[in-house]
């Protein structure tokens, strides 16, 4: 059973990884292949997809899916929810994209397509407080995409939860699954939180291996 840290704990997983050899972008690539392949198991009929993509490292992990999705043959759309990526790995996904018929659109009212499954990319472990406007706007749409029938798989953590606390601020994310990497946080537990992760998938992205522990 995986276990469970902090925000904090889980940054300084991934920075030792990193100085092992596991090298950040590799971490990305991983999780955002192993997220990929857990919505293939449930939704396998995946024809259409959109992406819902942060200006972080989350926003990366959903650059990766699109691009693999892409490359599959799924008709995918990226909305850059909050503006262009600011981490150097996330850049490079999204550079990555132009390899692929994907379609980024930088508006929330232009990103609806019908798709048969939403991936909450936005944000992050860094995230609490409240859900800003861009953000906001976002959420409702993948809100709405719900509604209509598509299935939402959240990356990491829903939008709008706070990792540590499970805080839930107005407006957050109702995801059918979300897939967390190498290690549960505190927020897939909590009381107010747990609800909207709906199905827990915790994947292995390789950091435990390169931080030489055993598997349990």
């Amino acid at each position: 059973m995986a276990k469970t840290v902090t925000a904090a704990e889980m940054k300084e997983r991934e920075r030792a990884a990193n100085e092992a050899g596991l090298l950040y972008i590799q971490m990305m690539e991983n999780a955002g292949r192993a997220a990929y392949a857990e919505l293939k198991r449930r939704v396998p009929a995946l024809r259409r997809l959109l992406i819902v993509a942060g200006k972080g490292n989350n926003g990366g992990d959903g650059f990766v899916m699109a691009r693999v999705a892409a490359k599959e043959g799924v008709q995918v759309r990226v909305l850059l929810a909050e503006g262009e990526p600011k981490t150097a790995d996330a850049k490079t996904n999204l550079a990555r994209l132009a390899e692929t018929a994907a379609e980024v659109v930088r508006d929330t009212e232009q990103a609806a397509f019908g798709a048969d499954a939403v991936v909450d990319a936005l944000y992050g472990t860094g995230f609490h407080g409240e859900l800003r406007p861009g953000g906001a706007a976002a959420c409702a749409l993948m809100g709405r995409e719900r509604e209509r029938g598509a299935f939402v798989l959240a990356l990491d953590l829903p939008s709008g939860v706070s990792a540590d606390s499970g805080e839930v601020a107005e407006g957050a994310v109702q995801a059918d699954a979300t897939v967390t990497f190498d290690c549960t946080k505190p927020l897939h537990f909590a009381k107010a939180s747990k609800p909207f992760c709906g199905a827990l998938v915790c994947a292995d992205i390789g950091i435990g291996k390169a931080l030489g522990e055993r598997e349990t």
